[in-house]
């Protein structure tokens, strides 16, 4: 399968000149942000993809709009695949607004408050990606999708600290990532 990471968000921009937490609830793009996620488009325009998995951080919605415009793909909105959460950046938003932000998704099946109260522990964070990666394994077309998710998610799952917009090949079957085969 083939895991993103999501493109520059506003709370990436300023925390990585300040190492503050700026703030910002469920941050968006930034143009930076928003070029990436056209560039992975571009990158996984020839890939053969028939599952999408996003999380829904409107960074990751947003990182995944391009793609879908390239791909018929089913996308499954999984708040399994959220943010470890550390950082006011990693409060969502409810479904009801994602649904009026992104009305061609469905968000019914969401918690009303499906992101972690407080801060989520390392272990807690594990705990989801085995279990995601437990599941990926299982299933016939994990060769075919698509996981539009985060830094701390991916790292859990796969021991690689992507950069914005990097995407990385990853075998759920054997835990192992594979190699980025785009970004910088």
């Amino acid at each position: 399968m083939l895991l993103l990471r999501h493109g520059q968000s506003y709370f990436n921009l300023h925390f990585s000149e300040t190492r503050v937490d700026p703030g910002i609830e469920d941050p968006e793009l930034t143009p930076l942000g928003a070029e990436q996620a056209a560039a992975a488009a571009a990158a996984l325009a020839g890939a053969a993809l028939t599952r999408i998995i996003v999380s829904p951080y409107t960074r990751a919605l947003q990182t995944a709009e391009p793609i879908l415009a390239v791909h018929d793909a089913s996308v499954e909105i999984m708040h399994e695949v959220r943010e470890r959460a550390a950082f006011t950046c990693d409060v969502g938003s409810s479904p009801e607004v994602l649904a009026s932000r992104f009305p061609h998704h469905d968000f019914a099946h969401l918690p009303l408050r499906w992101w972690h109260a407080g801060v989520e522990t390392l272990e807690e964070t594990v705990g989801r990606a085995d279990a995601f990666r437990i599941l990926m394994a299982d299933r016939d077309d994990s060769t075919t999708t698509l996981l539009v998710s985060h830094w701390a998610f991916i790292l859990a799952l796969t021991g690689v600290s992507l950069a914005n917009g990097q995407i990385l090949e990853y075998d759920p079957s054997t835990g192992a990532p594979e190699r980025i085969v785009w970004g910088a």
